[in-house]
């Protein structure tokens, strides 16, 4: 039996915890932040786990859904980036900027994956 619901991924679970951890870490940011770092870093790490439902959506067609798992993969790098200024403006620390940045790079190898490998996942 093969995967029924893009809910059933892996990847998109783990981008999902992903982005509710950041959501949590980012209640602490400083209210300066709220309107900049805080809200791009929930918004791409949200946007991991989104563009791959709405791949999941496009995969009858295979360009249509290795487009979106790019921008899934695009959003991913992003995160990774805000997760970099967050620690250099000291609003995480080293140990957790390297625990995010490992569980991120395990979601990216999914990614790349599946946008290698699209007529496993396709219709």
């Amino acid at each position: 039996m093969g995967v029924n619901s893009f809910k059933e991924l892996i990847v998109y679970k783990k981008a999902h915890d992903l982005a509710m951890e950041i959501f949590f870490l980012t209640r602490e940011f400083p209210k300066e932040e709220t309107y900049s770092l805080t809200d791009q870093i929930r918004r791409s790490s949200r946007s991991v786990s989104s563009c791959i439902a709405e791949s999941w959506a496009k995969r009858r067609y295979v360009k249509s859904f290795v487009s979106k798992l790019t921008d899934s993969l695009g959003e991913e790098y992003e995160t990774e980036d805000w997760l970099d200024y967050s620690m250099d403006c000291g609003y995480i620390t080293q140990e957790k900027h390297n625990k995010m940045i490992s569980s991120y790079d395990e979601v990216r190898k999914m990614l790349i994956s599946m946008i290698n490998n699209p007529d496993k996942w396709c219709t």
